[in-house]
């Protein structure tokens, strides 16, 4: 067990962005973003107030969505905030999916005395990826597909509105996608300049660290190496993390082997054979009070993160019909 947590976890995450003690490492992290790119609508962030992160369709039959952190700011800007670990078909799609929650929630309802001219607060989706976006293009001597990454080693931050192809200008500001491609991120302690910066080494290398670096001496990093050290946790803080990770290990290692196997590309017999090796590590041991329950809650989240039912009823051991139904 490493010093500190990984924020890839869905623990980890949520303890360090998703809790009101911990807000001001949210604010300051998303404020780097504001200060990375000037292609981002500036919003500068002074406060914010957490909002239900379960969002409910209009009817029973609607697919949910569960944001991983949800927040709006004094101005009224909403952020969606998520952490991806393993690359998903339809992630983008699912993406503008859930940046469509906020937009409903903003409509004045028919029977409210208000009258609503249709304007809209700014909607931020950040999505902090353990992946990089691929795409697949011919070959230009044998004419086969081949698995590329979508945008040059150099691209690591995307910054995603509606454009004019024609004039090449932003034609709305209001909707914003930003996405970090993490592993594309490799400066050393001694290169760290910017907030933007400290931040992604933190996140990439937070589990790794036996102390904190001197580069990371603001505040707010100290404040964040004391949230994040594990010997301070409570048992059940400590019982839920260790849960999370081997979550994120066995969804991993189940994606990892699978992909080189054959997922994506039409081999079902090697989907099988890479889940087979890759829950092997873990996916069989025993929870006794409660495991139903702890199965049912990380369906829900995975399912809601776009995964395969298939591969939710593997990892979870539940039955596709009872993952049908959350």
């Amino acid at each position: 067990m490493s010093k500190y947590l990984n924020p890839y976890t869905d623990f980890g995450f949520k303890k360090l962005f998703g809790s009101e003690f911990n807000k001001d490492l949210l604010i300051s992290f998303l404020n780097a973003l504001f200060e990375r790119s000037s292609e981002i609508p500036k919003d500068e962030i002074l406060d914010i107030t957490y909002l239900n992160a379960e969002k409910l369709g209009r009817k029973a039959s609607e697919r949910k969505a569960i944001f991983d952190v949800y927040c709006t700011t004094k101005s009224g800007a909403k952020f969606i905030v998520e952490m991806q670990n393993v690359f998903q078909q339809f992630f983008k799609d699912r993406s503008v999916y859930y940046s469509s929650f906020p937009i409903r929630e903003m409509a004045k309802r028919d029977n409210s005395d208000e009258h609503w001219n249709y304007e809209l607060q700014k909607i931020y989706t950040v999505g902090i990826l353990n992946f990089v976006f691929k795409d697949e293009e011919k070959d230009d001597k044998t004419g086969e597909l081949k698995t590329v990454n979508e945008f040059s080693d150099d691209d690591l931050m995307h910054v995603v509105m509606l454009t004019d192809r024609i004039t090449g200008k932003v034609f709305y500001k209001k909707l914003v996608y930003i996405y970090l491609e993490m592993p594309k991120f490799d400066k050393k302690e001694n290169e760290l300049e910017t907030m933007y910066e400290k931040w992604l080494f933190v996140l990439k290398n937070l589990p790794k660290l036996l102390e904190r670096p001197k580069e990371l001496q603001e505040r707010i990093f100290e404040k964040l190496f004391k949230q994040a050290e594990i010997a301070m946790f409570t048992d059940k803080e400590y019982s839920d993390y260790e849960e999370s990770l081997h979550n994120l290990w066995d969804i991993t290692n189940a994606m990892n082997d699978a992909e080189t196997k054959g997922f994506g590309k039409g081999k079902e017999e090697g989907l099988q054979q890479g889940l087979e090796k890759g829950l092997e590590q873990g996916l069989q041991q025993g929870r006794a009070e409660g495991a139903r329950q702890n199965a049912l809650e990380n369906a829900k989240r995975m399912k809601a993160k776009g995964y395969d039912i298939q591969i939710i009823a593997d990892i979870t051991q539940l039955s596709v019909e009872d993952i049908e139904k959350l």
